[in-house]
């Protein structure tokens, strides 16, 4: 066994240490490895959905603006470091094991987040990262990533209901939670809310002197179309990323060409094979993230399709999801159910699923895959959601990729 494997399973062996609500274990080790938080300037996004993309299109703005980039992400899909990146680049293995290996040994109180937190610091801080763009893994008052000094700018995404056991339930509640990660002397930059969120991100930001900044649109050029595929998918983000990209100083130009070169998998995108079969691939894993997908497959704006009956999915969550929602929304757009367990210990059964709503049953991505393609034939979209780790097992299979081996669990 290579020392880079070993070092995954002794890190995925921390999984069960779950979430912490406390940010003194790492503050405090923080502290005894020379504050490495501190080394670079901070953009810093939370939110129910939305924040891994509107991250990417941050990170590919600066790059293209000449900044020294880092981008910390979770979960990832097939490998490990995906979830560290800079410049646009995975961490290579070597790193990546080396630093968490120093990581675990110098804190072995801390738990998985946490680790990959603090091995993402450390990397920016040794590869002399000038701007890190930080997504917030869970709500954000107590998240790993919020033991950062105020950030540049500090967003929030979207709000909807998800996690509520841990956030709340209410969207004040989980707002509130999310706004958690304002601190004074940033700037606030805040997408699309419910009126109720709203207010409650706006009144913490008032209590911290934090001014919000006005949500702008999503084009850096206005009347300038953009490039970027599929971009009416993602419009709201988008918006989100072009606001924090001019409060950063950006030019317009720098900001359009960075968008146009981002590349987010998983997310709203569009495979194809042979020229002729369609995948999409989308990580939407609560209903939120349900309706803006069905608003991708309708007909009318996916274009690829005449009806519901040349679409099936692939759909596969974790226990404590609420899939009915999400399969209730989806089935006005997609005519064909297949239900896979995604490759995680906590998968919900697809039988249960079948026996409430409805569909097929495979074992495995792959028996799924040739299934909703069998039923749509080469011409219809196979969409496979759920579940992020379920894509990431998709996408590993459709492009041939060589996952760590590691099952993500969390």
């Amino acid at each position: 066994m290579s020392d880079f494997r070993a070092t995954l399973e002794r890190l995925y062996g921390l999984i069960g240490r779950g979430r912490r609500a406390d940010l003194g274990p790492m503050l405090a080790v923080c502290e005894r490895l020379g504050h490495p938080e501190r080394a670079f300037e901070a953009v810093h996004v939370a939110g129910t959905n939305g924040k891994g993309s509107t991250c990417a299109f941050v990170s590919a703005m600066a790059q293209a603006a000449g900044k020294r980039v880092g981008l910390y992400t979770s979960p990832h899909l097939v490998k490990l470091s995906e979830r560290i990146q800079i410049d646009g680049a995975p961490l290579d293995d070597e790193t990546l094991g080396r630093l968490l290996a120093r990581v675990m040994d110098e804190a072995p109180e801390l738990t998985f987040f946490e680790v990959m937190t603090l091995t993402a610091f450390l990397a920016f801080q040794e590869a002399g990262v000038e701007l890190a763009v930080l997504e917030v893994g869970l709500g954000g008052r107590f998240d790993a990533t919020n033991v950062i000094p105020p950030p540049r700018v500090a967003a929030i995404t979207r709000v909807a209901f998800d996690h509520m056991e841990e956030l709340g339930d209410s969207l004040g509640a989980i707002a509130r939670e999310k706004a958690g990660i304002i601190k004074p002397g940033s700037t606030v930059v805040v997408g699309k809310l419910h009126p109720d969120a709203r207010a409650v991100v706006e009144e913490v930001a008032a209590t911290a002197g934090t001014p919000v900044v006005a949500l702008g649109g999503p084009e850096p050029i206005p009347g300038a179309p953009l490039a970027y595929p599929r971009v009416a998918m993602i419009g709201s983000n988008l918006a989100v990323a072009v606001t924090i990209g001019r409060e950063l100083g950006f030019e317009p130009e720098a900001m359009a060409a960075g968008i146009e070169k981002t590349h987010w998998p998983g997310r709203n995108e569009l495979l194809h094979r042979s020229g002729q079969e369609l995948t999409l691939l989308d990580c939407a894993h609560n209903p939120d993230g349900a309706v803006s997908l069905s608003h991708v497959l309708d007909p009318s704006v996916l274009g690829e399709v005449e009806s519901r009956r040349d679409v099936a999915l692939v759909f596969g969550t974790i226990v404590g999801k609420n899939w009915k929602s999400m399969l209730q929304r989806l089935s006005h757009v997609a005519y064909h159910r297949v239900f896979v367990p995604p490759p995680v210990r906590n998968a919900v059964d697809p039988q249960l699923m079948s026996a409430t709503l409805g569909g097929e049953i495979a074992s495995n991505v792959t028996e799924g895959l040739a299934r909703a393609r069998a039923l749509v034939g080469p011409r219809g979209v196979v969409v496979v959601t759920g579940s992020t780790y379920l894509v990431g097992a998709a996408r590993a299979a459709l492009l041939g990729l060589q996952a760590d081996g590691a099952a993500p669990g969390l």
